[in-house]
């Protein structure tokens, strides 16, 4: 046994940022990517496809899952290229995120000041095509390499193969076949930083950050974030639970005329629009809404917390009334950002 450890019925709830209780049959640690054959091939993990679990903040456990899962144990930080202008860094799937943005800040690289404190580590980044404050990690994601359960082998692929979308990507279309082990960014040292999200250009004002750098940037999303969003540590979340939904541009309209105020942007092409989740949420009610251990943060409408206890069916319930009742209120079905693990939603 090499570069793996394997655990018999494994607890999870230490696993995962909600904090909720769970077990698997087997939980496989690996410390080297390289591994990933040997270990796939283990009596215990045949059958089912094995949960491959990074941070534990992209998902909940509504219920045990029933197959074994693997935790990549991996945190080297490279960079591969670097002609002054762009550099060309890969970084191992266990690395957490927000040390990741850090550690670019640290080396003059710019392009993720926007996505800074997002919980979770590097290798979900992509499955989720993570995204705050204008910006996502596509943009930056030059290649992913991942072991592909159906060739049998570790595969390279490109921006383009990864197939980005608005919180969404190849990996999370087909969940159980690629297992992803380290990303290649590309990082310029120089572009026009992104301020025009709201309450960016608030908070460099209040930074007194006159002409600011990306480091106020992401030192300004550190604060707002902070200030908006629970802690993890502190209580148990998955950040944002919901996406913002997108939609046609004039169903956007008819709603503006209906709901005075509801928030608007730009969606992912010049004829539709994305709708804030946050906001119909609140108008629901049910921000600051608590049922025994299962809430809604009473800062943000978009995150459900669990107060100590909850479990993840709880909480799952708790989602779907909210998603519900929005759909009643304004004719849009939330759906879910993190992966439900036990429960279909």
């Amino acid at each position: 046994m090499s570069g793996w450890r394997l655990i018999a019925d494994a607890e999870l709830q230490s696993r995962n940022t909600f904090g909720v209780a769970a077990r698997a049959p087997w939980l496989v640690e690996v410390e080297d990517a390289g591994a990933l054959g040997e270990v796939l091939a283990l009596p215990e993990l045949q059958g089912p496809a094995p949960l491959l679990l990074g941070g534990g903040s992209n998902l909940l456990f509504a219920g045990d899952p029933q197959t074994a899962v693997i935790a990549l144990d991996t945190h080297r930080t490279d960079i591969l290229e670097d002609d002054g202008d762009l550099a060309l860094v890969r970084v191992d799937a266990g690395v957490e995120w927000h040390a990741l943005v850090l550690w670019s800040l640290e080396q003059g690289l710019m392009g993720l000041e926007n996505l800074a404190l997002i919980p979770g580590t590097v290798g979900a980044a992509p499955i989720q095509n993570i995204g705050a404050y204008g910006t996502e990690v596509g943009e930056f994601v030059r290649t992913v390499e991942a072991w592909d359960r159906e060739a049998g082998n570790m595969l390279r692929l490109d921006r383009e193969a990864c197939a980005f979308a608005y919180r969404n990507s190849l990996f999370k279309q087909v969940p159980d076949r690629y297992l992803v082990a380290a990303v290649e960014f590309a990082l310029p040292r120089q572009r026009a930083l992104k301020l025009d999200y709201a309450g960016i250009p608030e908070e460099l004002a209040a930074m007194d950050a006159i002409a600011p750098t990306f480091r106020d940037v992401a030192e300004a999303v550190i604060r707002i974030r902070r200030r908006k969003l629970p802690d993890p540590a502190v209580i148990g979340n998955a950040g944002s639970f919901f996406k913002n939904p997108i939609v046609p541009a004039a169903v956007a309209d008819e709603l503006q005329k209906q709901h005075g105020g509801l928030p608007v942007f730009r969606g992912d092409a010049a004829d539709n629009r994305k709708i804030s989740a946050a906001w119909m949420i609140e108008h629901c009610g049910w921000k600051g809404f608590r049922e025994g251990d299962a809430g809604v943060a009473a800062t943000h409408a978009l995150v459900l917390v669990n107060h100590g206890a909850a479990s993840g069916a709880q909480l799952l319930s708790l989602a779907r009334r909210i998603s519900e009742s929005v759909r009643l209120e304004f004719g849009l079905g939330l759906e879910p950002e993190p992966r439900i693990i036990g429960a279909i939603w």
